[in-house]
């Protein structure tokens, strides 16, 4: 189901554009449709039709998607998702009142260290799916964040997403610099966002400076060299006027040099931007291992001290073996998906500098 579609039945049974309007404001609270002040109750605001028609259109948006297993974690925690037609997504609860989402199911990018692109794409999350994961965590919380960077790469289903933000930005009360797009890169993003009516802050996978290495690591993304990515980048940053979150995962032996730092000085440099550096989260089934939490920690302090604003962010989910794509994974093969906790490194989990 998309967005759109709901807009059209509840036009169907009559509503105007302040009855729409008052009953997708209600939804994404996760409150009734019918939700409002005494002044305005339902049976004196709601035409008729749409008031018999309540319980089916409750049934139909709390069927989009539902919760089958919660995994607290030291940094949020993974929902395990599963969407009408049995399919399943993850979602996290992050600190600080926000929560990741899923835009499709699968991937095509094939990012090497990734669990989620392992079958390739199976298929997008609609528009109504992914506010209906925003739904599930606002029942569980209160949310001021909205992150596009669960399952899936959100260019590649981009008008399902757009419609999503848009709606998440207006009806649903979202400031726009909450709502997070989150990409490999690719030129229909820095074309197409801009343009929107709810222009969304941007966070870019680059996780390496060397052309050659990135398009090993990321085989299928678009033919775009880390140059190019930063300069458009750049562009929106100065016009959205919300930095660029750039997303770093570390691979030890592979992107963790100080010739890779270097090059990340060079490129960053008086930019508006702000680098997150992200430890691998480790599985068994992948050959990548993140490198040590005193290695991370020199390296955030190497960019650091040469201005680069710099955080470390741990992966939602590492501590319980639920980084993104592994309780689907775990979910799809049979394995349990309640897991046992690990224990925590050692230093902590988040390191913030220049803030």
């Amino acid at each position: 189901m998309q967005l759109a579609a709901i807009r059209q039945a509840l036009r169907a049974l009559g509503a105007k554009p302040a009855h729409e309007e008052r009953m997708l404001r209600a939804w994404l609270q996760a409150k009734p449709l019918d939700s409002g002040t005494r002044r305005q109750a339902a049976e004196n605001f709601l035409p008729l039709a749409i008031r018999e028609a309540l319980p089916e259109l409750n049934r139909q948006l709390a069927g989009l998607a539902r919760v089958v297993s919660e995994h607290p974690g030291d940094d949020g925690t993974r929902l395990l998702v599963e969407l009408a037609d049995g399919q399943t997504v993850e979602s996290v609860l992050l600190p600080r009142d926000g929560v990741c989402i899923s835009t499709q199911i699968g991937c095509a990018v094939g990012c090497t260290f990734c669990m989620t692109g392992r079958d390739g794409l199976l298929r997008q999350v609609s528009s109504a799916e992914m506010v209906a994961q925003v739904v599930l965590a606002r029942a569980r919380r209160p949310l001021r964040r909205v992150v596009f960077m669960g399952m899936g790469e959100p260019s590649h289903n981009l008008d399902n997403v757009l419609e999503a933000i848009d709606l998440l930005g207006t009806a649903g009360g979202f400031g726009h610099k909450n709502l997070v797009f989150s990409t490999v890169g690719d030129p229909r993003v820095f074309e197409r966002l801009p343009q929107q009516r709810v222009v969304p802050a941007l966070a870019l996978s680059l996780h390496t400076t060397d052309a050659g290495l990135r398009a090993r690591l990321l085989p299928r993304a678009p033919r775009m060299s880390p140059q190019e990515l930063v300069e458009q980048a750049e562009i929106y940053a100065r016009r959205s006027s919300y930095p660029i979150q750039y997303q770093w995962t570390l691979l030890e032996g592979i992107n963790d040099s100080f010739e890779e730092m270097d090059g990340i000085v060079d490129l960053l440099a008086g930019k508006y931007a702000i680098m997150n550096l992200i430890p691998y989260n480790t599985t068994a089934a992948l050959d990548f291992r993140r490198p040590s939490q005193a290695r991370v920690s020199e390296l955030a302090h190497y960019l650091h001290a040469r201005g680069i604003r710099t955080t470390v962010r741990q992966s939602a989910g590492q501590d319980v073996d639920g980084g993104c794509g592994q309780l689907r994974a775990r979910s799809r093969d049979g394995s349990p998906v309640e897991i046992r906790r690990r224990r925590p490194a050692s230093g902590g989990n988040q390191l913030p500098l220049g803030e």
